[in-house]
């Protein structure tokens, strides 16, 4: 058969922000306006135009839906079974994001009527395979805890051990042993002391940031 004698399947991009709040993994979800799954939450995104980059689509998907930019997104899996989508045969192109709660403000807009941060533990129903979509970005931000510059991304700028603690734990959903946890990654050689400090439970804490060359 010729190309043009196949059925296109039509593409879209769905983005997975995270960040942290309030010691708590949450995500951003939009609460859909139009049909399909009208009034249901879901990951921002939207159909890709035909001359377009996938990246392009999901940056200029994800402003026009929460009013959110020049974030770095890193592409993590497609998901394309049959009926994911009742408008058709849909095949979508996923991208993670983390983000600081303190530098972004989500707002509505284009096609959703709502944009609002959840926490991972207590999700509303979700449209099309959302769910299983923010299962798979959470696992691939569990497999990259290994450098701790990933989860740093969470925080602000200069934080303590035990905010750092706090956010690995929120990603994978259970305590850690502090004694371990705090070798582990002071031997890593990626936080530098600013010299600063934090009172944590009114006592002096110190103040590290991740190191400008990591």
């Amino acid at each position: 058969m010729a190309p043009n004698e196949y059925p296109r399947p039509m593409v879209t991009v769905d983005v997975v922000i995270f960040t942290l709040r309030e010691n708590d993994l949450q995500v951003l979800l939009v609460r859909r306006r139009n049909p399909p799954f009208a009034g249901m939450w879901a990951i921002p995104g939207g159909f890709v135009d035909i001359d377009e980059p996938l990246e392009t689509a999901a940056l200029r998907e994800l402003e026009e839906e929460t009013g959110i930019r020049d974030v770095y997104l890193e592409q993590f899996h497609t998901f394309g079974d049959p009926g994911r989508d009742p408008r058709g045969r849909t095949i979508t192109v996923a991208y993670l994001a983390l983000v600081r709660a303190d530098r972004v403000q989500p707002r509505a807009g284009d096609d959703a009527a709502e944009a609002r941060w959840w926490p991972m533990r207590d999700l509303p129903p979700l449209a099309f395979d959302h769910d299983r979509i923010l299962t798979c970005a959470r696992e691939r931000l569990r497999r990259q805890l290994d450098c701790p510059a990933v989860v740093a991304g969470l925080l602000p700028e200069t934080f303590t051990l035990s905010e750092l603690q706090a956010a690995y734990e929120a990603v994978l959903g259970e305590k850690v042993n502090r004694r371990a946890f705090r070798r582990k990654v002071l031997a890593a050689g990626i936080l530098q002391e600013t010299g600063g400090y934090r009172r944590v439970d009114g006592r002096p804490a110190k103040l590290y940031r991740i190191r400008s060359n990591r």
